[in-house]
């Protein structure tokens, strides 16, 4: 007689026992290890537990929203000499001239700090009192792509890790049941997959995507999470699959322990994750806080809403992208329409305001850093003398929020116009290095070894910026 290729459950456990016994140990020990391997606990103590950040794909414009320049409106319509990065790249000599262009939208001092804020983000302005701005931002790239590549890994030119996978192989995960990093609604395009990606690291700290740009709201979701079959039944299909697949690892085989982690998370999923991104079980007056089921308002107050449940929940970062569709064109990118930003501002702005009255009303923004912006800023300048922006990472701004941030204050400044960080400069490897320091992480430290050398997501760059922590 032909054995059957087939073994029963009993059979199965009984000839590879050790194997699985021998998982379920790693597995339990796993939970108690440090998650760099090598840390017994945070380098600090740390201010924060977890990070909402607020991509705004395309770079928006600081000087038409958070930035206020009396001398643009000065000197709206004189044509001046602006030093030009990509002028500068090409080689000339002489800087070229433009036409200064005004802000489109009225500013005013808002909230007991006083802080200048523009009307495109009306509802985000109730809420200066609680921002900390920084306004001398500055990057790397002039392009979207190596710039979001930047902003995201810390490098324009080569594959590091994303900064939410640095983060979950620091500190680890907050909870068994969920991916302790998640992106919403990523774009394909301008870095793609590698803007969550693990690179060298163990490939369990990769970033799991929920939908991505451009995708109906019913894709915006855990897939194949499934409780169509009998638990018990399901159960022992997924004890088997482990047995088996534990035969096959053999020590240092970090993809193949990395494949059965996912299997061992998505198997907890199936009863935890569907009940964690549900919008319907929210109140009818938290959905209005987000502008769900409101024109303009509901795409991004959804994903907005699921970033506070994901958090909750113990998600350790959260991405929510504002991007649109994933080509290499991004939302924010008026190059030739500058009132565009307004439509975009309405989409985001309402939810944004939500999140934080949100987060503050549970006692989360204490501990939950909300960090908003784009991968560089915008020129105080018309493009060819037209109607809208060019790229500017000399000089932008950013904000982050709770975390341990200074609430109400405005760190750095940029030059009359807007154009170029000059005072209390802050680079995106201090700005990632300052994160981290909240996190209880010390830059310097959260390394990697690959290729015969440390690795770390500031590179050899970055200072804590001190003057923003409260």
């Amino acid at each position: 007689m032909i054995p059957s290729p087939f073994l029963s459950r009993r059979t199965a456990l009984h000839r590879f026992g050790c194997g699985f016994g021998s998982l379920a140990l790693a597995g339990l020990l796993g939970q108690n290890r440090p998650a760099t391997g090598s840390q017994p606990a945070p380098h600090l103590p740390p201010k924060a537990k977890r990070v909402i950040f607020l991509f705004m794909a395309g770079g928006v414009s600081q000087v038409d929203s958070f930035d206020y320049k009396p001398a643009l409106f000065q000197h709206d319509g004189q044509m001046r000499e602006f030093a030009d990065l990509r002028a500068l790249q090409r080689g000339e000599k002489t800087a070229p001239k433009f036409r200064v262009m005004k802000p489109l939208w009225e500013f005013k001092q808002r909230g007991q700090s006083g802080l200048w804020t523009s009307d495109l983000f009306p509802s985000i302005a109730g809420h200066m009192d609680d921002i900390c701005l920084l306004r001398s931002m500055h990057t790397e790239g002039v392009a979207h792509g190596p710039a979001t590549l930047f902003l995201h890994t810390g490098a324009a030119n080569f594959i590091r890790p994303s900064m939410g996978s640095w983060l979950l192989y620091g500190l680890g995960s907050e909870s068994e049941n969920l991916p302790g990093f998640v992106s919403i609604g990523p774009s394909l395009g301008n870095g793609g997959p590698r803007n969550y990606g693990n690179a060298f690291l163990p490939a369990r700290f990769q970033g799991t995507a929920l939908g991505r740009a451009g995708a109906p709201l019913k894709e915006i979701a855990f897939r194949n999470i499934s409780a169509s079959r009998p638990p018990e039944a399901a159960r022992r299909q997924f004890e088997l699959q482990q047995v088996l697949n534990a035969e096959q690892l053999e020590p240092g085989d970090t993809q193949l322990e990395a494949v059965l982690q996912s299997y061992e998370l998505a198997w907890r999923m199936q009863s935890h994750a569907p009940n964690v991104v549900d919008i319907q079980r929210e109140s009818a007056a938290t959905r209005a806080l987000y502008g769900i089921d409101e024109k303009g308002t509901d795409d991004f107050g959804r994903k907005c809403l699921m970033a506070r449940q994901l958090s909750e929940s113990g998600v350790r970062f959260v991405q929510v992208n504002y991007a649109l569709n994933s080509s290499s064109n991004p939302a924010w990118d008026q190059h030739s329409n500058m009132p565009q930003h307004a439509v975009h501002a309405q989409a985001v702005d309402k939810p944004i305001a939500g999140l934080l009255a949100d987060l503050k009303a549970r006692g989360l923004l204490k501990d939950t850093i909300v960090w908003w912006g784009g991968e560089f800023g915008r020129t105080p300048y018309a493009e060819k003398n037209g109607t809208g922006r060019d790229h500017n990472p000399g000089g932008f701004t950013m904000w982050v929020a709770g975390g341990g941030f200074r609430p109400g204050h405005s760190h750095g400044a940029t030059d009359e116009f807007g154009h170029y960080a000059i005072e209390d400069k802050v680079h995106m490897h201090d700005l990632h290095a300052t994160l981290l320091h909240q996190l209880g992480l010390d830059h310097e430290k959260l390394t990697y070894r690959h290729d015969g050398r440390d690795y770390r997501l500031t590179d050899v760059h970055g200072d804590v910026v001190r003057d923003i922590l409260a």
